[in-house]
Protein backbone atom coordinates (compact mmCIF):
# COMPACT_ATOMS: atom_id res chain seq x y z
CA UNK A 1 0.00 0.00 0.00
CA UNK A 2 1.18 3.28 -0.81
CA UNK A 3 0.40 6.98 1.46
CA UNK A 4 1.18 9.68 -0.33
CA UNK A 5 1.82 13.08 1.35
CA UNK A 6 -0.34 16.03 0.48
CA UNK A 7 2.75 17.50 -1.77
CA UNK A 8 3.57 14.32 -3.41
CA UNK A 9 0.85 12.42 -4.87
CA UNK A 10 1.90 12.65 -8.56
CA UNK A 11 4.79 10.44 -7.04
CA UNK A 12 3.05 8.22 -5.17
CA UNK A 13 0.59 7.57 -8.20
CA UNK A 14 3.65 6.31 -10.38
CA UNK A 15 5.48 4.54 -7.70
CA UNK A 16 2.44 2.77 -7.45
CA UNK A 17 1.80 1.87 -10.86
CA UNK A 18 5.46 0.77 -10.80
CA UNK A 19 5.33 -1.62 -8.08
CA UNK A 20 1.65 -2.72 -8.95
CA UNK A 21 0.47 -1.86 -5.71
CA UNK A 22 -2.28 -0.50 -4.18
CA UNK A 23 -2.43 4.06 -3.38
CA UNK A 24 -4.01 4.67 -0.66
CA UNK A 25 -6.74 7.09 -0.56
CA UNK A 26 -5.88 9.45 2.51
CA UNK A 27 -8.08 11.79 3.31
CA UNK A 28 -6.37 15.37 4.29
CA UNK A 29 -7.60 17.68 6.95
CA UNK A 30 -7.49 20.56 9.71
CA UNK A 31 -8.99 21.11 12.70
CA UNK A 32 -10.67 24.75 13.18
CA UNK A 33 -7.80 25.47 15.10
CA UNK A 34 -5.24 25.14 12.03
CA UNK A 35 -3.84 21.83 13.49
CA UNK A 36 -3.77 18.83 10.32
CA UNK A 37 -5.07 15.65 11.07
CA UNK A 38 -4.99 12.64 8.20
CA UNK A 39 -6.66 9.12 7.62
CA UNK A 40 -6.00 6.27 6.29
CA UNK A 41 -8.80 4.37 5.36
CA UNK A 42 -6.87 1.03 4.41
CA UNK A 43 -4.64 -1.54 6.18
CA UNK A 44 -2.09 -3.77 4.64
CA UNK A 45 1.05 -5.80 5.22
CA UNK A 46 3.11 -2.99 4.21
CA UNK A 47 2.87 0.76 4.21
CA UNK A 48 5.00 2.56 1.83
CA UNK A 49 4.95 6.46 3.39
CA UNK A 50 5.93 9.19 -0.08
CA UNK A 51 5.95 12.50 1.72
CA UNK A 52 8.55 15.06 0.36
CA UNK A 53 9.24 17.39 3.41
CA UNK A 54 8.92 20.42 1.27
CA UNK A 55 7.79 22.41 4.27
CA UNK A 56 7.60 22.47 8.16
CA UNK A 57 3.78 21.97 7.75
CA UNK A 58 4.89 18.82 5.49
CA UNK A 59 7.02 17.50 7.95
CA UNK A 60 4.20 17.22 10.64
CA UNK A 61 2.03 15.27 7.93
CA UNK A 62 4.50 12.90 7.76
CA UNK A 63 4.55 11.97 11.60
CA UNK A 64 0.84 11.76 11.27
CA UNK A 65 1.25 9.51 8.32
CA UNK A 66 3.89 7.43 10.44
CA UNK A 67 1.85 6.94 12.79
CA UNK A 68 -1.58 6.08 11.04
CA UNK A 69 0.11 3.49 9.00
CA UNK A 70 1.78 1.93 12.00
CA UNK A 71 -1.99 1.24 13.18
CA UNK A 72 -3.12 -0.40 9.74
CA UNK A 73 0.23 -2.07 8.57
CA UNK A 74 3.08 -4.76 9.69
CA UNK A 75 6.06 -2.58 7.95
CA UNK A 76 6.44 0.99 7.65
CA UNK A 77 8.57 2.25 5.10
CA UNK A 78 8.83 6.00 4.47
CA UNK A 79 10.25 7.21 1.28
CA UNK A 80 11.42 10.78 0.98
CA UNK A 81 11.60 12.15 -2.47
CA UNK A 82 12.34 15.53 -1.00
CA UNK A 83 14.48 15.97 2.79
CA UNK A 84 13.48 19.37 3.98
CA UNK A 85 16.05 20.84 6.08
CA UNK A 86 18.70 17.92 4.45
CA UNK A 87 21.73 21.20 3.57
CA UNK A 88 21.35 21.74 7.41
CA UNK A 89 23.91 19.03 7.98
CA UNK A 90 26.33 20.94 10.60
CA UNK A 91 25.75 23.85 12.56
CA UNK A 92 26.59 27.41 10.52
CA UNK A 93 27.25 29.61 13.84
CA UNK A 94 27.61 28.72 17.25
CA UNK A 95 24.85 27.31 19.06
CA UNK A 96 22.80 26.61 15.77
CA UNK A 97 21.27 23.12 15.76
CA UNK A 98 22.15 20.44 13.24
CA UNK A 99 18.82 20.68 11.87
CA UNK A 100 18.89 17.73 9.58
CA UNK A 101 19.36 15.71 12.50
CA UNK A 102 16.92 16.89 14.33
CA UNK A 103 14.56 15.90 11.78
CA UNK A 104 16.23 12.82 10.97
CA UNK A 105 15.56 11.94 14.34
CA UNK A 106 12.13 12.58 14.57
CA UNK A 107 11.50 11.06 11.22
CA UNK A 108 12.99 7.73 12.47
CA UNK A 109 10.50 6.76 15.76
CA UNK A 110 7.56 5.89 12.98
CA UNK A 111 9.27 3.70 10.74
CA UNK A 112 11.11 1.00 9.81
CA UNK A 113 13.49 1.90 6.88
CA UNK A 114 13.86 5.21 4.88
CA UNK A 115 14.86 5.54 1.15
CA UNK A 116 15.81 9.38 0.47
CA UNK A 117 16.30 11.05 -2.95
CA UNK A 118 19.52 12.41 -3.68
CA UNK A 119 19.98 14.21 -0.74
CA UNK A 120 22.75 16.89 -0.47
CA UNK A 121 25.03 14.67 1.21
CA UNK A 122 24.59 11.07 1.58
CA UNK A 123 26.62 11.58 5.18
CA UNK A 124 23.10 12.85 5.98
CA UNK A 125 21.76 9.50 5.83
CA UNK A 126 23.57 8.57 8.94
CA UNK A 127 21.42 10.84 11.20
CA UNK A 128 18.62 8.61 10.81
CA UNK A 129 17.88 5.85 13.84
CA UNK A 130 16.24 3.82 11.26
CA UNK A 131 18.32 1.84 8.75
CA UNK A 132 18.06 4.56 5.65
CA UNK A 133 19.41 4.40 2.06
CA UNK A 134 19.91 6.89 -0.39
CA UNK A 135 18.33 6.62 -3.81
CA UNK A 136 19.93 7.88 -6.94
CA UNK A 137 17.54 9.63 -9.50
CA UNK A 138 20.03 11.53 -11.50
CA UNK A 139 20.21 9.29 -14.67
CA UNK A 140 16.66 9.71 -14.69
CA UNK A 141 17.18 13.42 -15.72
CA UNK A 142 18.43 12.47 -18.98
CA UNK A 143 15.02 11.19 -20.12
CA UNK A 144 13.58 14.62 -21.61
CA UNK A 145 16.57 15.90 -23.00
CA UNK A 146 16.03 16.54 -26.91
CA UNK A 147 18.78 15.62 -29.75
CA UNK A 148 21.79 17.47 -28.55
CA UNK A 149 24.60 18.89 -30.57
CA UNK A 150 28.40 18.39 -29.32
CA UNK A 151 26.62 18.11 -25.45
CA UNK A 152 28.29 19.50 -22.70
CA UNK A 153 27.04 18.50 -19.14
CA UNK A 154 28.48 21.00 -16.80
CA UNK A 155 27.77 21.46 -12.85
CA UNK A 156 27.86 23.95 -11.18
CA UNK A 157 30.65 22.90 -8.51
CA UNK A 158 33.34 19.79 -8.53
CA UNK A 159 30.86 18.33 -6.07
CA UNK A 160 28.32 17.76 -8.02
CA UNK A 161 30.46 16.12 -11.39
CA UNK A 162 28.98 12.71 -10.26
CA UNK A 163 25.78 13.78 -11.13
CA UNK A 164 26.80 15.67 -14.22
CA UNK A 165 28.53 12.34 -15.26
CA UNK A 166 25.47 10.27 -14.46
CA UNK A 167 23.31 12.32 -16.71
CA UNK A 168 25.86 11.77 -19.60
CA UNK A 169 26.28 8.35 -19.29
CA UNK A 170 22.12 8.18 -19.33
CA UNK A 171 21.96 10.18 -22.07
CA UNK A 172 24.73 8.10 -23.98
CA UNK A 173 27.14 11.01 -25.50
CA UNK A 174 29.04 14.23 -24.87
CA UNK A 175 31.77 15.60 -22.20
CA UNK A 176 31.43 16.82 -18.66
CA UNK A 177 33.20 19.67 -16.52
CA UNK A 178 32.19 21.35 -13.58
CA UNK A 179 32.74 24.85 -12.49
CA UNK A 180 34.75 26.21 -9.82
CA UNK A 181 32.80 28.12 -6.76
CA UNK A 182 33.54 30.11 -3.83
CA UNK A 183 31.78 31.16 -1.43
CA UNK A 184 32.05 34.85 -0.15
CA UNK A 185 29.79 35.02 2.26
CA UNK A 186 26.59 33.52 2.99
CA UNK A 187 24.21 34.82 0.67
CA UNK A 188 27.01 35.32 -2.03
CA UNK A 189 29.21 33.33 -4.28
CA UNK A 190 31.14 33.30 -7.29
CA UNK A 191 31.42 31.40 -9.90
CA UNK A 192 34.69 30.72 -12.26
CA UNK A 193 33.93 29.77 -15.61
CA UNK A 194 35.30 26.05 -16.77
CA UNK A 195 37.81 25.25 -19.26
CA UNK A 196 35.69 23.25 -21.82
CA UNK A 197 34.62 25.30 -24.97
CA UNK A 198 30.98 25.76 -25.08
CA UNK A 199 30.79 28.00 -28.93
CA UNK A 200 28.04 26.20 -30.49
CA UNK A 201 27.29 23.22 -28.34
CA UNK A 202 24.46 22.62 -26.49
CA UNK A 203 24.93 22.65 -23.14
CA UNK A 204 22.89 20.95 -20.06
CA UNK A 205 23.83 22.28 -16.84
CA UNK A 206 22.86 19.69 -13.65
CA UNK A 207 22.79 19.89 -10.41
CA UNK A 208 20.65 18.41 -7.13
CA UNK A 209 18.51 21.40 -6.20
CA UNK A 210 17.58 24.99 -7.98
CA UNK A 211 16.52 26.82 -4.81
CA UNK A 212 16.44 30.73 -5.51
CA UNK A 213 18.26 30.42 -9.10
CA UNK A 214 21.42 32.50 -8.24
CA UNK A 215 23.90 30.29 -8.39
CA UNK A 216 22.55 28.88 -11.90
CA UNK A 217 22.17 31.92 -13.04
CA UNK A 218 25.59 33.06 -12.54
CA UNK A 219 27.33 30.02 -13.65
CA UNK A 220 25.04 30.52 -16.89
CA UNK A 221 26.25 34.14 -17.39
CA UNK A 222 30.20 32.44 -18.02
CA UNK A 223 29.27 30.71 -21.01
CA UNK A 224 30.43 31.93 -24.40
CA UNK A 225 28.01 31.47 -27.01
CA UNK A 226 26.52 28.11 -26.38
CA UNK A 227 24.11 26.95 -28.84
CA UNK A 228 21.40 25.94 -26.21
CA UNK A 229 20.97 25.75 -22.99
CA UNK A 230 19.20 23.03 -20.83
CA UNK A 231 18.79 23.13 -17.03
CA UNK A 232 18.61 19.52 -14.93
CA UNK A 233 17.83 19.26 -11.44
CA UNK A 234 16.66 16.62 -9.41
CA UNK A 235 14.91 18.88 -6.90
CA UNK A 236 13.27 22.08 -8.18
CA UNK A 237 12.50 23.73 -5.37
CA UNK A 238 12.35 26.84 -7.71
CA UNK A 239 11.77 29.58 -4.88
CA UNK A 240 10.59 33.12 -5.59
CA UNK A 241 11.45 34.15 -8.63
CA UNK A 242 13.91 31.48 -9.71
CA UNK A 243 11.94 30.32 -12.81
CA UNK A 244 12.23 33.85 -14.35
CA UNK A 245 16.07 34.53 -13.41
CA UNK A 246 16.53 30.70 -15.40
CA UNK A 247 14.69 32.29 -18.42
CA UNK A 248 16.32 35.68 -17.94
CA UNK A 249 19.65 33.98 -18.04
CA UNK A 250 18.65 32.65 -21.54
CA UNK A 251 17.74 28.58 -20.36
CA UNK A 252 15.58 26.86 -23.20
CA UNK A 253 14.38 24.52 -21.06
CA UNK A 254 14.33 23.83 -17.32
CA UNK A 255 13.75 19.63 -16.03
CA UNK A 256 13.53 18.26 -12.60
CA UNK A 257 11.88 15.34 -11.34
CA UNK A 258 8.77 14.94 -9.69
CA UNK A 259 10.51 14.60 -5.81
CA UNK A 260 9.25 18.11 -5.59
CA UNK A 261 6.02 18.39 -7.73
CA UNK A 262 6.67 21.57 -9.94
CA UNK A 263 5.37 22.37 -13.71
CA UNK A 264 8.89 21.74 -14.28
CA UNK A 265 8.48 17.94 -13.46
CA UNK A 266 9.49 16.40 -16.86
CA UNK A 267 10.22 12.92 -15.49
CA UNK A 268 9.41 10.70 -12.33
CA UNK A 269 12.03 9.51 -9.83
CA UNK A 270 9.12 6.81 -9.13
CA UNK A 271 11.57 3.72 -11.09
CA UNK A 272 14.94 4.68 -9.29
CA UNK A 273 12.67 4.43 -5.86
CA UNK A 274 11.65 1.28 -7.03
CA UNK A 275 14.55 -0.40 -7.42
CA UNK A 276 14.85 -0.32 -3.75
CA UNK A 277 11.36 -1.12 -2.89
Amino acid sequence: MILPGSASQDLAAALAAELDEPLAAVEYDRFADGEQIVRVPESADRAVVVASTVSDAAHVQLLQLQDAARQQADEVVTVLPYMGYARQDEPFEEGQPVSARAMAKAISTGTDRVLTVNPHEDAVCDFFDAPCESVDAAGRLAEPLPDLTRPLFLSPDAGAIDLAETVRDAYGAGETDYFEKHRVSDTEVEIQPSDADTTGRDVVLVDDIIATGSTMSSAIAQLSGPSHIFVTCIHPMLAASARTKLANAGVDAVYGTDTIERAVSAVSAAPAIAEHL
